[in-house]
């Protein structure tokens, strides 16, 4: 089968991210991953925390940490979460491994010998307090468009502009609060992307028509606007350094590359990672280098990300002068909104991954995400929609289902699934609407549809009910014992069905269906839609039990206690 290399936009070290950072990137990939797995696909997907720049350094001075220590407790905190939600990376790295700094320095020191890295002369803010020059973000002042007194010297969170620190009124040092700042000369490195911008042209027009609107759009968008030199170092303290073979000043002034350089980089440092790990049986360069055709590379990212995937990280990659994989396929959201407003990880608006798990399990979340991925526009996030949701499609759907299936036929026949008579025309007519659904799901999952297959599956699982309702074996075992025996045993197929090909969307709850059944070999990863039409996997006979009620239905009360917690509307 075809190899499979997957990567996820890495998050941020900075503190814990919220749902709409999870369905933009890890979450789907992950459900990706997952199916393709199940079809006996060879599949390694990969994903890290991001470590380098200036706001994990300010994270760390305001709890007083070390800044490798603070990012050594974030990335194991993040992990955590990650694991909660169930996400199955074949290995989460870490940006600041000494894997990153031999690759990173690697692609620059290729890229100075290719032509493609400058040395430049800029004008920078100095801070005589501090000791040192400030990048973009070290410097705080007013907006002059909104007047918001904490902007940043990149951007003004509050109105969104673009800034640059000179542009700041009563500009201030974010280190020491210092306000005795001077405009001094320094020299930094700079990407020469305008050099490489016909190669990156051709690169994308390969591409773009497989990609979908949005990232195609995206990278377009950046490619006809131009592609500009880029510095590629900032001084900060902690990153991966300029080095000193190559750069001796640079180098001994403390000079690190600037974090949107060295991260993408990280996906192939991670891989070695993992590769290190074992190298008697793992082999990174086999996933990344001269494996154009043997390997498929999908991306999966919000559009904020996009341009550094479709255009930047690509232009690093021609420029090096080496075979490295490049994405195939860059599957891109669009912003997952909380009542219309944006999710803020600063000023803590919105749900986030940690608080998500504290109210309920994973899949809860996983199977809404997913549903309500913002695929084609920017989807809201309400408790309202959230509660609906899983009280129509996971409580009634699916889990009411599988309980009163098996709670009904434990009732009356006992343990073990009953025999009953030969399939009929109801049965038939199931097979071949399930094996049309299935079949529809998989074109779905194939094409990283992600709400379209949500749709699919649903359909699978209302298939079931509406069979149950049609033979009604709570009525049918009055008058035909082996008829309602029949219904159940069918339903109770249906119910391994569901386990095995739920997976991806909600692992926790189909292990818990799957172990329903004790089946002496189940070893089944996927059900073709063939296969399917037959439902037999689980045979007369089988003793089986009835879980716990897989998914709560939520009630209004629970409804008005998120909203009192989290608030109805965007700040």
């Amino acid at each position: 089968m075809a190899r499979h290399l997957i990567t996820s936009a890495l998050p941020y070290i900075n503190g814990i991210k919220h749902l709409g950072n999870m369905v933009g990137s890890m979450l789907p990939a992950d459900v990706y991953s997952r199916y393709l797995r199940q079809r006996d696909h060879d599949v390694l997907y990969i994903c890290a925390t991001d470590e380098h720049g200036t706001p994990a350094e300010l994270a760390a001075k305001e709890q007083g940490l070390p800044v490798d220590e603070f990012c050594a407790q974030a990335h194991d905190a993040q992990k955590a979460v990650y694991d909660g939600f169930a996400l199955a990376f074949d290995y989460f790295g870490r940006s600041s491994s000494p894997q990153n700094v031999e690759i990173t320095q690697h692609f620059a020191r290729r890229l100075n010998e290719n032509g493609f890295i400058e040395e430049r002369a800029i004008r920078q803010v100095y801070s005589p307090a501090d000791g040192r020059f400030l990048p973009d973000r070290y410097v705080e002042g007013t907006c002059p468009h909104c007047g918001y007194d904490k902007a940043r010297g990149d951007q003004c969170e509050n109105c969104t502009r673009v800034l640059d620190p000179t542009d700041l009124i009563n500009p201030r040092s974010a280190i020491s609060g210092s306000t005795d700042l001077e405009v001094r000369e320094t020299k930094h490195l700079f990407l020469l992307q305008s050099k490489l911008q016909h190669e990156v042209e051709e690169w994308v027009s390969r591409h773009e028509h497989d990609w979908p609107q949005l990232a195609s759009s995206i990278a377009r968008k950046w490619l006809n606007e131009g592609l500009h030199d880029r510095a590629i170092t900032r001084d900060l303290d902690w990153g991966v350094p300029v080095p000193a073979d190559t750069w001796p000043e640079l180098a001994a002034e403390g000079k690190v590359f600037y974090v949107w350089f060295d991260a993408p980089i990280e996906y192939i440092a991670a891989t070695k990672e993992w590769s290190d790990k074992d190298p008697e049986n793992r082999d990174w360069k086999s996933w990344w280098y001269d494996v154009d055709t043997t390997v498929r590379y999908t991306e999966f990212m919000a559009k904020d990300n996009v341009p550094f995937h479709t255009v930047m990280f690509p232009a690093t990659e021609l420029g090096v002068r080496e075979p490295w994989k490049k994405v195939d396929y860059v599957k891109a959201f669009n912003w997952l909104t909380y009542y219309g407003g944006k999710f803020s990880t600063s000023q803590k608006r919105g749900v986030f991954t940690d608080q998500a798990l504290e109210i309920l399990p994973a899949d809860y979340w996983r199977y809404f995400l997913i549903a309500n991925a913002p695929e084609s526009d920017d989807s809201s996030f309400t408790w309202e929609h959230f509660t609906a949701t899983v009280n129509k499609d996971l409580a009634d759907t699916l889990g009411n289902f599988v309980n009163r299936v098996l709670s009904f036929s434990r009732k009356r026949f006992g343990e073990e699934v009953p025999a009953g008579g030969e399939p009929g025309e109801a049965e038939a007519k199931l097979g071949g609407q399930i094996a049309e659904l299935l079949a529809e799901y998989e074109t779905q999952m194939e094409s990283l549809q992600f709400r379209k297959a949500a749709a699919a599956l649903r359909a699978l699982w209302s298939a079931g009910n509406s069979y149950l309702e049609e033979k009604a074996p709570w009525l049918e075992i009055k008058t035909d014992k082996d008829g309602a025996a029949l219904t159940l045993r069918t339903a109770m197929n249906l119910i391994h069905l569901y386990a095995v090909v739920s997976e991806p969307f909600i692992p926790t709850t189909s292990a818990a269906m799957r172990q329903s059944f004790a089946l002496a070999d189940d070893t089944a990863t996927w059900v073709s839609p063939e296969e399917a039409k037959a439902l037999t996997a689980v045979p007369a006979g089988t003793p089986f039990t009835v879980p716990p009620v897989l998914f709560a239905k939520l009630t209004d009360e629970d409804l008005q206690a998120y909203k009192e917690r989290f608030g109805g509307e965007p700040a």
